[in-house]
């Protein structure tokens, strides 16, 4: 058996697979290991291949978390298409995946049939993998940059077209803006991201900012194809602005600007963003956590940076078989043990606090 490995030194480079196999060799099966496993959890040691669909923007922490599931697990693999959250949602209960990857919760008129393809049980949302959305730039001369989710919306639509535009001035006094037209870059093609920055900008503009899905508006700036299109356009274009995950917008090396949702300009760090998530309410019930956006994208609390992806991990509650279900929690437990700077550098939020505890008691309850 060939074996395919995405090690965390070469996770960026693997950004244009469209999909990723992980698979790894071993002559034992379930329960047999040729290392002891250093997990915090108790682990099944289920052996196989476990499969899941879904969205594009948790793809490297996919990588990151497929190689440490083969080494925690020996002769357990990760097969990991990242074909988009609504292919990963109808993969899921169409039981043609073991889990399904999506940016946003099954819908309600999907909950009956993801229920019937848990033979009866509840499926789960677990909010897994967080990647914080950057407002990313481009302009020479100008290293930092402080926007108020206002003045966002304003440029995205906009109304303000040049950098010297006396409300971004005002916000950056001290700096010196150059007298050049803001070139606005947003997903050419229907993507989760576009789809949460609109809400987001939604409710923390209180609906100043009126549209939304999946497909951002095309009236102003130019689109280009994906999470890297965007981050390498603005890269070319002395001027630009976009909304893209900050792992691409650090891949990039663009400016990242600080945000202002009501209390002052915040940056984006692993600090700030926990900081947000520990506020975060759910709307499921018991462990069904799915995170209230709206609520989320809507705070504003000092030191606290809201604008951040919940990529959710799509599981049966119960209703797998024995082998299924042993791979879909030991590599859940996997992800939870690997909440570290390897995560970080890849442009996620290594999970701290209340939030990873739910998590945790989440996955210790799936059977």
């Amino acid at each position: 058996m060939t074996t395919v490995k995405f090690p965390a030194a070469t996770a960026l480079a693997a950004l244009a697979a469209g999909s990723l196999l992980l698979t790894s060799c071993s002559n034992s099966g379930n329960g047999g290991s040729e290392a002891e496993s250093t997990s915090t959890f108790d682990l099944t040691n289920t052996s196989g291949e476990l499969r899941g669909e879904g969205a594009s923007s948790q793809q490297k922490a996919m990588e990151l978390f497929g190689v440490a599931y083969q080494t925690a697990v020996p002769g357990a693999s990760l097969a990991y298409n990242a074909t988009g959250s609504g292919a990963g949602q109808k993969q899921f209960i169409a039981g043609q995946v073991d889990f399904g990857g999506s940016d946003s919760p099954l819908k309600d008129e999907q909950i009956a049939d993801a229920a019937k393809r848990c033979g009866g049980n509840d499926a789960w949302h677990l909010p897994m993998v967080v990647g914080p959305v950057a407002v990313a730039f481009k302009l020479d001369g100008v290293d930092t940059l402080n926007l108020s989710v206002g003045t966002v919306a304003k440029i995205f639509k906009g109304e303000i077209t040049n950098w010297n535009d006396p409300a971004v001035a005002a916000e950056n006094q001290g700096t010196t803006l150059p007298d050049l037209p803001i070139s606005v870059l947003y997903r050419a093609e229907e993507s989760g991201t576009s789809d949460n920055f609109q809400k987001f900008l939604t409710a923390a503009t209180d609906g100043y900012w009126d549209t939304e899905g999946k497909t951002f508006p095309t009236k102003v700036g130019s689109g280009a194809q994906g999470s890297s299109g965007v981050a390498d356009q603005v890269k070319a274009t002395n001027g630009a602005i976009t909304y893209v995950e900050s792992g691409y917008a650090t891949a990039a090396g663009l400016g990242i600007a600080a945000l202002d949702f009501g209390s002052g300009p915040v940056e984006l760090s692993t600090e700030s963003v926990n900081k947000a998530l520990a506020g975060v309410k759910f709307t499921g019930t018991g462990n069904d956590l799915v995170v209230d956006s709206e609520a989320l994208f809507a705070a504003n609390e000092p030191g606290a940076y809201p604008l951040a992806l919940t990529t959710y991990e799509i599981v049966c509650s119960a209703g797998y078989d024995t082998e299924t279900a042993g791979r879909v929690k030991d590599f859940l437990h996997t992800i939870l043990d690997n909440q570290n700077a390897d995560l970080e550098e890849a442009g996620y939020v290594p999970l701290s606090g209340s939030f990873r505890d739910k998590l945790v008691a989440a996955v210790d309850a799936l059977q």
